[in-house]
């Protein structure tokens, strides 16, 4: 249960912020704290801003609503938890692509890949658990989604 409120937590706080931003102000001149990690070299290059604050808006409004309605769906226990998990986990999936593979496509001239913080936290530590938790969640998905299969076929089984 703690994941997906983690997740709804960053979409409206972290990625939400970067869209605030991007739209209110210039990232790069902004000097607060959630700013500096959004303050990468990625920023020097318009057309590669505008489309990580696109797939960010729809990150921050489908996968934050999605986050929400899973948790529901966990508490209460609703039969449609396993497939709004597997589409928030695979909407989370697709968005870190496509933020990233342009930029790696073009050999990363805009990457800083120089700063510690930059590399080691922001690209290497902050994007593996966006890549960890959505494929941990998937796997749950499998397992339970695969025991409530052999389960239906165990009953149609027995009443055959």
């Amino acid at each position: 249960m703690w994941l997906p409120r983690a997740a709804a937590l960053v979409f409206r706080a972290m990625e939400g912020s970067f869209v605030y931003l991007s739209f209110m102000g210039n990232i790069a001149d902004s000097d607060g704290f959630i700013a500096s990690l959004f303050n990468i070299a990625l920023m020097q290059d318009g057309f590669i801003l505008t489309h990580i604050v696109s797939v960010e808006i729809l990150t921050v409004v489908l996968d934050g609503c999605l986050a929400l309605v899973l948790m529901y769906a966990i508490v209460r226990e609703k039969y449609y938890r396993h497939f709004i998990q597997i589409t928030l986990c695979v909407c989370e999936l697709y968005g870190g692509w496509m933020t990233f593979s342009p930029e790696w496509l073009m050999g990363s001239p805009n990457l800083s890949t120089d700063n510690w913080l930059y590399f080691w936290v922001y690209l290497v530590f902050f994007n593996s658990v966006w890549v960890l938790i959505p494929g941990l969640l998937l796997w749950q998905s499998w397992v339970e989604l695969k025991k409530m299969y052999h389960k239906g076929t165990s009953l149609e089984k027995k009443f055959q």
